[in-house]
C-alpha cells in the first residue's frame, strides 16, 4: 500500500521531470490524477531509456523489457533501478536519474491503484516500450522511411497513451464507458496529434541527439534530403514538406477536439485536462507554420501569455461544444488543412 507521503513524493517527481504536466494533471478528478501521474512517470522512464545517447541498443532493449516486466510485477523495482541507474550516461538529466532511482516508490503507488487502472497502465507501458525498442533500431539522421512509419512511431509513443486515458476515463464513468466505441478511434488521434506537434517543434533538438523522426518520402518529394537537413533548411521545399506535416497534425488535433466534445459536458475536469494540451498544440503548430525556417525549439515555443490565453478560453468554453468549435477554428485559422 502507498501512503500519503508516497503520493507527495510522486507529485514532487512529476514536478521535477515535467512542470507542464504537473500543472495540468491536478485538473483531473482525484480518483484519476494519481493514476495519470503514475502513468506519466513510468512512460518517462521509458523515454529516459530511449533518449540516452550513451546507452547501446542492446541495453536499451534489455531495460525496456525489464521496465515492462516491472510494471507486470515480474521484475524487482529496486534491482531495475540500481542496474539502470548504474549505466545511464552523464547526459541524462538529474531529475530523470532521480526518477529512475525512485522506481520502487513509483511501483508502490502503482500497486495500490485499482486493478482496472493498473491493467490500463501496464498495457500502455508494454506497447510503448516494445515500440520504442523497434524504432531505436531505425534511429538515425536520415529520418523514417515514410509517413506511415512516422504515424506508427507516433502511435507507439503517444497514440497508445490516448487509448490508456480513454480506458481510465471509461473506468471512472459509466457514461463515458457507454461512448467507448466512438471514443477509441479518436483517442489515438488525440495522442498522435500531440506527438506530431512535438516532433515538428523538436526537429533540431532531436537531431543533436542523433535522431530524426521525419518521413523521408514527404521531404524527398519536395526535393529535400532529410539526411542533409541543416543544409536544406532554407530550401523552399523544406517549408512545403513541413506544411504538409503540419496539416496532418492539425487533422489529428481536429479529431482530438471531436474526442473531447464527445465527453459528457459536465465532466469539465476531464475536458479541461484534454483541452489545455490540445489548444497549446494548435498554437505550437501556428508558430511553426509562421516560422518554418526556425533552428531551435525556443524560436517556436508559445509564450506564457499564449498559455494563459489557452487556459482561460478553453476553460470558459469547456461545457459548450459550439463554442469550442468556434474557438478552435479561430486558434487554427492560419493552419493548412489535412491532405
Amino acid at each position: 500500500m502507498h501512503t500519503e507521503a508516497d503520493l507527495a513524493v510522486q507529485a514532487e517527481l512529476l514536478e521535477g521531470v515535467s512542470r507542464s504536466f504537473a500543472f495540468t494533471n491536478p485538473q483531473l478528478p482525484e480518483s484519476l490524477r494519481h493514476a495519470t501521474a503514475n502513468a506519466y512517470l513510468l512512460c518517462r522512464i521509458a523515454d529516459t531509456i530511449e533518449d540516452d545517447p550513451g546507452l547501446p541498443f542492446a541495453r536499451k532493449k534489455e531495460f525496456s523489457q525489464r521496465l515492462t516486466a516491472m510494471v507486470g510485477d515480474s521484475e524487482d523495482p529496486q534491482a531495475f533501478a540500481g542496474d539502470l541507474g548504474a549505466v545511464l550516461s552523464p547526459d541524462v538529466r538529474a531529475k530523470d536519474r532521480e526518477l529512475v532511482a525512485r522506481a520502487s516508490l513509483v511501483m508502490r503507488v502503482n500497486r495500490a491503484l485499482p486493478q482496472a487502472q493498473r491493467q490500463a497502465l501496464a498495457r500502455c507501458v508494454g506497447i510503448m516500450a516494445t515500440g520504442m525498442t523497434e524504432f531505436q533500431g531505425q534511429r538515425g539522421l536520415a529520418g523514417l522511411a515514410d509517413l506511415r512509419q512516422m504515424e506508427r512511431y507516433c502511435y507507439f509513443v503517444a497514440g497508445v497513451v490516448g487509448e490508456m486515458l480513454t480506458e481510465l476515463f471509461c473506468d471512472y464513468s459509466a457514461r463515458i464507458e457507454a461512448l467507448r466505441e466512438r471514443l477509441m478511434p479518436l483517442a489515438v488521434s488525440y495522442g498522435q496529434g500531440l506527438q506530431m506537434t512535438n516532433i515538428l517543434k523538436d526537429i533540431w533538438e532531436d537531431r543533436r541527439r542523433g535522431a530524426c523522426w521525419l518521413p523521408r518520402d514527404v521531404f524527398l518529394a519536395a526535393g529535400v534530403d532529410p539526411a542533409r537537413l541543416p543544409y536544406e533548411r532554407r530550401n523552399p521545399g523544406f517549408a512545403i514538406a513541413l506544411a504538409q506535416l503540419i496539416g496532418i497534425a492539425r487533422g489529428h488535433l481536429d479529431k482530438a477536439l471531436e474526442y473531447i466534445k464527445l465527453l459528457p459536458a459536465d465532466e469539465t475536469d476531464i475536458r479541461r485536462y484534454c483541452l489545455w494540451a490540445t489548444g497549446m498544440a494548435v498554437l505550437s503548430l501556428r508558430r511553426i507554420h509562421d516560422n518554418p525556417h526556425f533552428s531551435s525549439e525556443r524560436e517556436v515555443r508559445i509564450s506564457r501569455s499564449q498559455v494563459r490565453g489557452v487556459i482561460v478560453s478553453t476553460s470558459a468554453c469547456a461545457r459548450y461544444n459550439p463554442a469550442l468549435s468556434l474557438l478552435f477554428a479561430w486558434l487554427g485559422r492560419s493552419l493548412p488543412s489535412s491532405p
